[in-house]
């Protein structure tokens, strides 16, 4: 599967931006999808992701509720509604993808095959 991600731009702070990861291929739906990020000088960091299938979802701990992950395997697109944004949210935003992943290494990035080529998001104060 291919991944390109969009949607990144410059934001005020206290603003939103939704960023779409969006797939070509066969078969998405059996695909747990994931946001990662990494700012300037920082390791890079799970996000969030959404399960195959049922489509669970999960979240980083400094989420808080501010981030909302969905798919629509029609179009193959995930999306990653971002609110409340801060100027910490800075970062490159990647989408990557992992067929039939397993519940308990949704947040490892080793786990995912597929990476997309990342869209930044800027957060001025």
């Amino acid at each position: 599967v291919q991944l390109q991600a969009s949607g990144g731009g410059l934001v005020q702070a206290g603003g939103s931006r939704r960023l779409s990861c969006s797939a070509s291929g066969r078969a998405f739906i059996n695909y747990t999808v994931a946001w990662f990020r990494q700012a300037p000088g920082k390791e890079r960091e799970f996000v969030s992701a959404v399960k195959y299938g049922v489509g669970t979802t999960y979240y980083g701990d400094f989420v808080k509720g501010r981030f909302t992950i969905s798919r629509d395997n029609d179009k193959k697109t995930v999306y990653l509604q971002m609110n409340s944004l801060q100027p910490e949210d800075t970062a490159v935003y990647y989408c990557a993808a992992a067929s039939f992943l397993h519940d308990d290494y949704y947040n490892a990035d080793r786990y995912y095959s597929f990476w997309g080529q990342g869209t930044l998001v800027t957060v001025s104060s």
